[in-house]
């Protein structure tokens, strides 16, 4: 039985311009204690099929089973079985972490469940602030309360929608530990990521989403193998020729390019002295999943 599955699912909403395909023909599946990534550019149909899953929406055709439960036709079992931390930062204002949690809890109807309360605080390292009020939180600390929210009823499916937005270094890194942990329990975890090194380093499996539609569904290591044999990587503080930034992933000074053999590499830095150009810090690295994930994008549909 898998952890979750889709089947068919489109979804299509009606706009004052005509219908809009937000989905089409999505369908894979995620196995019981899989860590799997759902990547994708914004629009792509991520929230939407994570929606669908938790039952805030509506598929316009297939279906959407959780441990084996319809999200529509068995939907109180289907939600029992999931935990959704939301991309949003929704809390009550009114209540301490605590208290939130337990509220929380009765929701599921969990009595006496102070003891797997207090493992969720002391795990996300929030057990100093189990009584400081939800509003009084800082981005990162609200964002570890929502994780303890998704895992207050113990569900065997944990979704996490961009987790780490917004987080610095030092509470991501307490969140993944805590989250590998639970998936090395058992739990199966969904995620979606805009930070690729994350669904790297986390996600054995990857499928990924452009225009609401399913354009690869790999494992990570036969994903990465599509990518150029390595990278050329440098700082310049002047142009790049047009020839090659076109096909140049530039940030501020940082310029990279794909180099598959050492000829490839003097060519490139052969056209940035011939325009007066000194590339500086060169160095060359295997291809990561963001080199096969831009590769990938800039595909025609």
């Amino acid at each position: 039985m898998s952890a979750i599955s889709f089947k068919n699912v489109s979804k299509t909403y009606a706009t004052p311009k005509g219908e809009f395909q937000a989905l089409s023909d999505i369908s894979f599946d995620i196995g019981e204690g899989e860590f799997f990534g759902l990547l994708g550019p914004n629009g792509a149909g991520k929230t939407t099929l994570i929606n669908i899953l938790a039952g805030l929406n509506r598929a316009s055709s297939g279906h959407v089973s959780v441990n084996g439960f319809d999200v529509v036709q068995d939907y109180a079992k289907a939600r029992y079985n999931l935990g959704v931390v939301p991309q949003e930062l929704v809390f009550d204002p009114f209540f301490t972490v605590r208290e939130a949690l337990r509220f929380q809890s009765g929701y599921f109807g969990i009595k006496n469940n102070g003891a797997w309360i207090d493992d969720l605080l002391l795990g996300l390292r929030l057990s100093d602030k189990a009584n400081s009020n939800m509003r009084a939180l800082s981005g990162g600390m609200k964002r570890r309360v929502l994780v303890a929210l998704a895992l207050v009823h113990k569900p065997p499916v944990l979704v996490l929608d961009e987790p780490t937005a917004g987080v610095d270094v030092e509470l991501r890194q307490i969140l993944w530990q805590f989250v590998s942990h639970l998936n090395k329990q058992g739990t199966a975890v969904l995620l979606t990521t805009h930070y690729l090194e994350e669904a790297e380093a986390l996600c054995p499996r990857i499928a990924m989403l452009k225009n609401g539609q399913l354009i690869a569904l790999e494992n990570t290591c036969d994903l990465l193998s599509r990518a150029t044999a390595s990278v050329l990587r440098f700082k310049l503080d002047t142009p790049l020729p047009p020839a090659l930034e076109a096909k140049a992933r530039i940030t501020g000074r940082i310029v990279q390019l794909p180099a598959p053999n050492a000829q490839a590499v003097e060519d490139i830095l052969a056209q940035v002295r011939a325009i007066g150009g000194v590339a500086e810090q060169v160095e060359i690295r295997p291809a990561d999943l963001e080199d096969v994930f831009v590769t990938l994008m800039e595909k025609p549909e």
